[in-house]
């Protein structure tokens, strides 16, 4: 059965069965290293396209492309792919109906490379003529959960807001037909986007207003049991592509290899690329460590954030403790291993 109808199907016994159907929809085993992306772009791309990830873990990866978190939470649990890319969103909701897998490492705390933008001639000329238009964002993303909170903190009720629900590719296509007026969403479709609209917010602005959002790896907690090697070289993997962007960043541009890589991998246009990677923050092994992130911020932000999804009618309840859902050696212990000399 392909992946994306596996995928499917495997949503929607999840939404009949809860939690307790995730072992009816364990698929056939598979070979080696699954790992399932999604297409923003961040400086793990760069070593997903040179093969990093590949002489790190010893062996070859497998990756797989999705167009959304709960498209990634459904192949987690079906048991299609070992590592995942979850933003906090999907990953709170996960965490929530209590699925088996555990955050390892952030890719990037969001920044201005997911935004809110405005059709130009729309009628938008700021956040309350939103009001009766038709705004598209991924439901159950990041995305979605800046949205709503961007909303609530212009004091708009989400109901007077015609909010539909459209994955990256589908809102590009809404766009360029004129069928939706505004669209909360990340590169590339943002980029396409931007040319011909008007950003009215970031996400690192909404995150300044007390909605911080992450996107981060995850992984299977049967996987990380019996392949604790391949978990540690994953994150110091993930680690070390984020230090040598920062350490070439300088120098690129739409011409260099690795942006046309990237631009392979994610369909953004080379020309975005270098913008669109400076536009999160990185956070090194000691910072993700510490505990403003997975040592304890993540956490509380992810409760923060499930609590929030409550009041939306998105989940039913808000865990007492999120932590059992993060686990911080692995950073740990690649913060240790950069603090010897």
């Amino acid at each position: 059965m392909p992946i994306t109808l596996r995928v499917f199907l495997g949503a929607v016994v999840l939404a009949l069965l809860g939690v307790a159907g995730v072992r009816v929809l364990a698929g056939p085993g598979h070979h080696g290293v699954v790992v399932g992306y999604q297409t923003n772009v961040d400086p793990g791309k760069i070593a997903q396209a040179s093969g990093a990830y590949d002489r790190a873990l010893g062996q070859p990866v497998t990756w797989r492309k999705f167009d959304s978190g709960t498209d990634v939470i459904t192949a987690l649990a079906a048991g299609d792919i070992d590592f995942g890319d979850l933003g906090s969103s999907p990953l709170a909701i996960g965490a929530t109906r209590q699925l088996p897998f555990q955050t390892v490492v952030l890719i990037s705390r969001l920044g201005r490379a997911e935004a809110l933008v405005a059709r130009r001639g729309a009628g938008i000329a700021g956040p309350a003529d939103l009001a009766g238009k038709r705004v598209a964002v991924p439901f159950v993303s990041t995305c979605h959960y800046s949205l709503l909170a961007a909303l609530a903190h212009w004091h708009i009720p989400a109901a007077a807001v015609r909010i539909i629900n459209l994955s990256p590719p589908q809102i590009a296509a809404a766009w360029a037909r004129g069928d939706i007026d505004a669209a909360y969403v990340w590169d590339p479709a943002l980029g396409a986007l931007e040319r011909d609209g008007q950003v009215l917010v970031g996400s690192d602005e909404v995150a300044r207003w007390g909605a911080p959002t992450y996107e981060a790896w995850v992984v299977r907690r049967d996987f990380a049991r019996t392949n604790p090697r391949v978990v540690a070289a994953f994150v110091q993997a993930s680690l070390d592509a984020t230090r040598q962007w920062q350490a070439t960043r300088a120098t690129l541009t739409a011409q260099s290899p690795a942006v046309r890589a990237v631009a392979a991998i994610t369909g953004a246009s080379p020309d975005d690329i270098p913008r669109q990677l400076a536009a999160n923050d990185y956070p090194d092994a000691s910072a993700q460590a510490g505990p403003a992130l997975l040592g304890g911020g993540l956490a509380r932000d992810l409760a923060a954030t499930a609590g929030f999804l409550k009041g939306e009618g998105k989940v039913d309840r808000v865990l007492v403790d999120y932590r059992p859902w993060i686990d911080a050696r692995w950073v740990r212990a690649a913060a240790a291993k950069e603090a010897r000399p």
